[in-house]
Order: C-alpha cells, then structure tokens, then sequence
C-alpha cells in the first residue's frame, strides 16, 4: 500500500517511528509536509500538488497535524478526503479535538466525567465564575494552548481573578476548571486505536509542578488501568470521531475525568514508557480498515 504521513519534520520520532513501521510491513511511504501542499479545489477532479506533482495513488494518509497548523492542516486532509483516500484521523474529528471547548461540550453531552468548566467572554462576572467551578484552588487555561502551554493554577480567589483579567485583555479565550487536588499532579494518558486502548502510562510533574507534560520535564510510567478509564477512553475517541487518539484523563473521588482528547498524540513516551510497538499496531490497523472512499464526512464539514 502507498502510505502518506503528514508531517512538518522526517527526523520527529512519532514520524520516524511511524515511517519505519510502514517500510517494516512492506508499504510505500512518504513524508509530506502538509504547508507545501497546494490544491486544486474544482467539482469533480480535486487535486493535491506538491512540490510540482500531483499526489495521487495513496491508499491511506496519516495525518500529524500540529496545533499551530490545524487550520491549513485540516484543509490537505479534507481534500484527501475529497478524493476519496482513506485518512486515519479525518479533517472534522481533528478540529473538533483541537476546540477544548467544544470537545468539552460534545463529552459532557454523552455524560463522560469531566472537571466542573466554566467559560465567559466578559470579565465582569468573573467572581461568579470561580464559585460556579467551586471556588479556589482553580486551573485556568487557554483554549489555543497545547503540551501545558497557557495552563496556569490560581491557588487564592485573588490570583484567579488577576490572572483571568490579564489574559481576557490580551483577548484570549479561556476556560477554568476546578483543581482535582487527589490527582496530585498525575494523569493517565491512554493511546486508543479504534475501539480498544492498547497501551497507557502515567504521567507524573516534577516536584512542585501540578502539570504532568512530558515536554515540561514530567517522567512517565507504566500502570492498570480499571475497566472504567478503559472503557471512559475508547468513549472519548469515539465520541470526537477520532480512529487513533491519546486520551488524557485524572484519577478524581468520583471517578475518571477527561482533560483532553489529543489527535495527534506523540509516541516517544507510550513506546519507551510501556514498550509496546505502538506504531506498528497503527499500521495494522490501516492494513485491516483501510479503503478507497472509506470515509465519515468525505471531505464534509
């Protein structure tokens, strides 16, 4: 099969790792870098060009949609779409996770556990927000953030409220969210493909630090997870249309909590962390699913 992978860098493990896996199984692979693509967008005959040919014969195509390209990252998936080639994660269930309020929304719409959020445009009720999502402590967040980035923890009511008005006059979009204090600056990620989680780790912040990212110096583990988070996962991926997906979630007195439904999550730290070939499992899985026109949306929405 011709494989596509969509990818800013070659040299990015998840990329690597995923390009290997292909050539492993005995594929055709290309890297392609989604900013260099140029489309062709007529009734008919849409068309992708890349670096002066036209892409064409490609049996499936991974997206690795970076968050600060989402916008035109979208835009080369749904004209894959549009040409009827089977893409792993497609263009509308990418930006429904990239909306940390609206994937927030669609959850709690099929009753998955999530933290108590709330969300305003005006910093006039700004008081009545904190005690809707109980009070301080409280995290707030910018919904454009990603890998911890614009997440911060107001400990007082006094610091929740300063900090909401800064970031409300740079005209940013947030979010608060009650502080799941039994957590203790954890979290699970779950990789899911398909309908089944096949590895999990838990992540853990360095001292002091209430974020667990990888990328801001948090270290992982392997560990069981119940029937429930298993269960709460796969609910999660498919709810926001996601056939590959890492689920974020925390451990609260009530059960699991989603934080996030990430659709392009990294594999260096699932792989190392629990040892599963995690990019092979993915290729396996376009190898069983993949067809031409095998679509949701066919370039919809």
């Amino acid at each position: 099969m011709k494989i596509g992978i969509l990818s800013r860098k070659e040299s990015l493990y998840s990329t690597s790792r995923l390009k290997q896996a292909c050539i492993k199984n005995g594929h055709d692979v290309r890297i392609i870098n989604p900013l260099r693509c140029y489309m062709n967008i007529t009734s008919h005959h849409p068309e992708i060009h890349y670096k002066g040919e036209k892409l064409e014969g490609f049996g499936a195509i991974i997206p690795r949609i970076g968050a600060s390209i989402t916008f035109y990252g979208t835009a080369v998936v749904r004209q894959f779409e549009m040409m009827g080639t089977f893409c792993l994660n497609e263009s509308v269930a990418i930006s429904r996770s990239r909306d940390k309020l609206r994937s927030l929304q669609l959850l709690a719409r099929k009753g998955l556990g999530l933290p108590v959020t709330g969300f305003a445009h005006s910093t006039e009720y700004t008081d009545e927000l904190i005690n809707l999502v109980g009070g301080s402590p409280l995290v707030i967040k910018m919904i454009e953030g990603t890998q911890g980035v614009g997440v911060v923890l107001a400990e007082t009511k006094k610091a929740a409220e300063s900090v909401i008005q800064a970031l409300r006059s740079l005209k940013a979009n947030i979010l608060v969210q009650e502080f799941i204090k039994e957590s203790s600056g954890t979290d699970i990620r779950c990789w899911v493909i398909g309908n089944k989680v096949v590895a999990t780790m838990l992540r853990k912040g360095p001292e002091g630090e209430f974020r667990s990212n990888l990328h801001r110096g948090g270290r992982a583990e392997t560990i069981r997870i119940t029937p429930e988070e298993r269960s709460t996962a796969v609910r999660a991926a498919k709810i926001m249309g996601l056939r590959v997906a890492g689920v974020d979630m925390l451990r609260s007195n009530h059960g699991p909590v989603i934080m996030e439904v990430n659709s392009s999550p990294g594999l260096e730290g699932i792989e190392k962390t629990t040892g599963i070939d995690v990019a092979g499992l993915v290729i396996a899985y376009i190898e069983k699913n993949a067809a031409p026109g095998k679509t949701h949306t066919k370039g919809r929405g």
